[in-house]
C-alpha cells in the first residue's frame, strides 16, 4: 500500500468534469447497448437456480409490506435478494452465495461492513445501557465534540435521526436566520423526500413532476436551477431577490447523485461567493461525503466553509438514527433542545425521541474513531481508484461507449446514463419521447445490475459503487474480472 497518498482524503486527484459530461452526452446520443439476449437469460437463470430462498422470502414479503422490501436499493432486478451476513467487503445471501459487496449499505461504512473494532464497543454498551434512554448519554458529547474539531464549518452539532430530518432542519433553521423565504436546489440532486425538497429529484428539469400526494403550493418557495450552472444560479439568486430573498442554496458538494452529476472543482467556492453576496445560508449536504471524502468532508478537501452542514449515513457508521446538522454557533443554538434556562428569541423546533440515542452515538463515535486511525478514508480511495481505472481498461479493451469515473471512493460505471438525461417541462411535447427513452435505460441500468450480482458482485442500481477501505488490492482485482465477463456479453463486442 506504498502508493497511498498522504493527504488526508479519499481523492487523490479531481477528475477533468468537462471530458466526463463530453464522454456522457456520446453515450446517451447513442442508442441504449445491453446485454446479449442469451446472456441476459444464462444471468436471470441464477436467480432460479442459486437464489430460492430469497425468492420465497420475497415472495411472501409482498404480501405484507409494499413492493416486498423496505428501501428503494433493496429491489434489485429480477428480484430482491436477502442477505443474512456481511463482514469487510463480503457479503452472503439465505442461500449462501457470496459477493464483493460495492453497496456498503448505500455508503456509510467506509471501514467495511460489521467491523469487529466496533462491534465489540457496542455489545458492551448493549450490556451496561441497552440502545435508548431518552436521556442524555456520554456518546453525544463525545460524537459531536469530535465532529466540531475535525469539520472546518461547524462549531455546534445537533443529532437527528435522518439525512431528510437534517435538510428539513436546514431549511427551517435558515429561514429563522435570514428572515427569508426561499430556498434554491441544485437540479437532481436528492435531499431526501421531505415535501418542499422533493423536487427536480434525481433529473435536474422535472420539478415536481414525481412529488405524487404533495400540494403544488408547497414549492412556491422551492426553486431548481441546473447543475454545475453558476450563470443559472446567479439568475436564480437575482430574481429572488427582487422577491424577498433567498434563505438557502442546498448544495451536494460533489454534484448531485453523490457525484454522478459532477461539478467543476472551482464550482462550491463560486456558490460561496454568490451565498455571500446575496445574503443566502450555504448548506452543503454531507450525508454521503461527511467521512467518506475525509474526517473533515468535502468541506475540507474544498477548502470551503458553508453556513450550515447536512449529516447522515456515516455519522453513525451504519448503525441506525444517522442523522444531524452543524454549523455555526450563531445559527446552531437556534436548535436548544430543552425548555428550561434562558429565553431564546427564536427558537427553531426540531425533534426525535430516538435521535442522539447511545446506540446511534456510540457507533458513530466509535467508528469514526477506527476510521482515523487506519486511515480509512484514503484506504478507501486507493480502492476506488483501482477500480475506476480497471473499468475504464476494460471499457476501451471492449470498445464500449460506457463511462467510468470517480471521487476517491465514490465509482460511478455509467451503461445507461438516466440520472444524467434532463427533461423540461417548458417543452411538454418532447415530455412522451423522452419518458419513452428513460424507461428503456431504465430497464438496460436494471439488467445490467442484475448481470452483475449473478456474477458476485452488489452494486447500488447497477451504476454506483462504494468502495471500502475492506477492499484489497486483490478484491478489486477479482471484481474486475468479474465485471470483464458482463462486459464481454453486451451486444456488439
Amino acid at each position: 500500500m506504498s502508493s497511498v497518498p498522504t493527504t488526508g482524503f479519499a481523492i487523490s486527484e479531481y477528475h477533468d468534469t468537462a471530458a466526463i459530461y463530453r464522454q456522457v452526452r456520446e453515450l446517451l446520443a447513442r442508442p441504449p447497448l445491453g446485454l446479449k439476449p442469451e446472456a441476459l437469460q444464462t444471468y436471470l437463470r441464477y436467480y432460479e437456480e442459486k437464489c430460492p430462498k430469497s425468492k420465497a422470502a420475497y415472495e411472501e414479503a409482498r404480501q405484507y409490506i409494499p413492493g416486498g422490501v423496505q428501501h428503494n436499493l433493496a429491489f434489485t432486478h429480477p428480484f430482491p435478494l436477502m442477505f443474512t451476513r456481511c463482514e469487510g467487503a463480503a457479503l452472503e445471501d439465505a442461500d449462501g452465495n457470496t459477493y464483493i459487496d460495492f453497496l456498503q449499505a448505500g455508503g456509510p461504512t467506509v471501514l467495511g461492513s460489521n467491523p469487529p473494532a466496533v462491534r465489540e464497543q457496542i455489545e458492551d454498551l448493549l450490556r451496561t445501557c441497552g440502545p435508548v434512554t431518552g436521556l442524555f448519554h456520554e456518546y453525544e458529547l463525545k460524537l459531536a465534540r469530535f465532529i466540531a474539531e475535525r469539520f472546518p464549518a461547524v462549531e455546534m452539532f445537533r443529532m437527528l435521526g435522518s439525512g431528510t430530518e437534517a435538510c428539513m432542519g436546514a431549511i427551517r433553521l435558515a429561514r429563522v436566520a435570514t428572515g427569508k423565504k426561499r430556498i434554491i436546489k441544485i437540479g437532481g440532486a436528492y435531499h431526501g423526500w421531505s415535501d418542499q425538497l422533493s423536487y427536480g429529484m434525481r433529473i435536474p428539469g422535472t420539478r415536481n413532476f414525481n412529488s405524487h400526494g404533495i400540494p403544488g403550493h408547497i414549492f412556491r418557495y422551492t426553486h431548481e436551477v441546473y447543475p454545475n450552472d453558476i450563470a443559472a444560479l446567479k439568475k436564480r439568486l437575482q430574481r429572488n431577490s427582487l422577491r424577498g430573498g433567498t434563505a438557502a442554496v442546498l448544495v451536494e458538494p460533489l454534484g448531485g447523485e453523490s457525484g454522478t452529476r459532477p461539478v467543476d472543482k472551482d464550482y462550491n467556492a463560486q456558490v460561496r461567493e454568490l451565498c455571500d453576496h446575496y445574503g443566502a445560508l450555504m448548506v452543503f449536504d454531507e450525508v454521503v461525503t461527511g467521512f467518506r471524502i475525509g474526517m473533515s468532508g468535502a468541506q475540507g478537501y474544498f477548502g470551503i466553509k458553508p453556513d450550515l452542514t447536512v449529516f447522515g449515513k456515516a455519522v453513525t457508521g451504519g448503525y441506525p438514527s444517522a442523522g444531524g446538522l452543524g454549523g455555526k454557533r450563531e445559527y446552531m443554538e437556534m436548535l436548544a433542545g430543552g425548555v428550561g434556562g434562558k429565553a431564546i428569541k427564536k427558537k427553531v423546533h426540531v425533534g426525535g425521541t430516538l435521535a442522539a440515542n447511545p446506540l446511534s452515538c456510540a457507533g458513530g463515535y466509535f467508528t469514526l474513531m477506527e476510521m482515523e486511525r487506519v486511515n480509512a478514508c484514503e484506504l478507501a480511495g486507493h480502492a476506488g481508484d483501482r477500480l475506476t481505472r480497471g473499468l475504464q481498461g476494460l471499457i476501451e479493451k471492449h470498445k464500449l461507449p460506457y463511462v467510468a469515473y470517480n471521487q476517491g471512493s465514490i465509482c460511478h460505471l455509467e451503461t445507461a446514463g438516466v440520472l444524467l438525461m434532463e427533461i423540461d417541462l417548458k417543452q411538454f411535447w418532447k415530455i412522451p419521447s423522452v419518458l419513452k427513452e428513460v424507461e428503456a435505460r431504465t430497464k438496460l441500468m436494471q439488467e445490467m445490475g442484475a448481470a452483475y450480482m449473478a456474477e458476485g458482485l452488489v452494486t447500488l442500481s447497477g451504476s454506483r459503487l462504494y468502495t471500502s477501505a475492506a477492499c484489497t488490492d486483490d478484491i478489486i482485482d477479482e471484481a474486475l474480472v468479474r465485471f470483464d465477463r458482463v462486459l464481454h456479453n453486451i451486444e456488439g463486442v
